[in-house]
């Protein structure tokens, strides 16, 4: 299997990540106010005390899981990229790897606080509060709050498409407004409505971009011509 289509699966996952925790953020999470600017810390407790499990598993979904798909994808498309435009190449590759280490440090900081506040839930919760916030501020500050990294990504990927002629008209155009939605995050009054943009733009983004991995006829191997079993 050529470094191509394993990117092309890869930007699938990313897509089926974003679908899982918007699924997640409209149903279970939604009394919590996860993805806004209301999040009800003593109720986020309260919840981790019960269900501690399910938080655990929509941070490792959203944040490890995707970051790790997010590194192949990066590196496909570096590969993919290279052939007409080095130089926009190796900026996308140093900003993925960017963006691929923020959101995986989010994750990990995002279980940490789950961990911490349901140790501390059982002697202090007003703590317990304290603490989860703290780290979840954290969590937000790295990537899960904002999406300056990815967005920047996004639109360079998108650029260097567009310049070099390796990547379809749709996913130029996905990549552009979901990148700018990614940007306007930056500012808080919207910051609520770019978050959405960004994120269903970048579930269609990932799709688009996962086909044309998929079912393109260039390639590009892996090192040694090796095949993946």
């Amino acid at each position: 299997m050529t470094l191509q289509k394993i990117g092309g699966f890869a930007a699938l996952i990313c897509a089926a990540t974003y679908l899982f925790g918007f699924a997640f953020l409209v149903s279970t999470f939604a009394p919590l106010g996860f993805g806004t600017n209301s999040i009800d810390g003593p109720a986020v407790v309260a919840f981790i005390q019960s269900q501690p499990g399910l938080l655990i598993l929509w941070n490792t979904v959203i944040y490890i899981i995707n970051a790790i798909a997010l590194a192949l994808l990066v590196a496909a498309l570096h590969g993919r990229l290279k052939s007409s435009r080095t130089d926009f190449a190796m900026v996308t590759l140093v900003l993925g790897i960017i963006w691929a280490t923020l959101v995986i440090g989010a994750g990990m900081i995002g279980n940490v606080a789950v961990e911490r506040a349901a140790h501390l839930a059982q002697t202090d919760v007003s703590q317990a509060v304290q603490v989860w916030q703290t780290l979840h501020a954290v969590e937000l500050g790295l990537g899960g709050g904002n999406e300056i990294a990815g967005g920047i990504w996004i639109g360079c990927v998108s650029l260097a498409g567009l310049l070099g002629r390796t990547l379809g008209q749709i996913s130029i155009g996905l990549g552009l407004v979901t990148a700018a939605g990614g940007l306007l995050t930056l500012f808080p009054a919207i910051g609520d409505v770019a978050g959405a943009v960004f994120g269903l733009g970048a579930i269609a983004w990932f799709i688009a971009i996962g086909c044309s991995l998929l079912f393109s006829r260039s390639a590009t191997p892996l090192p040694h011509g090796g095949e993946v079993a």
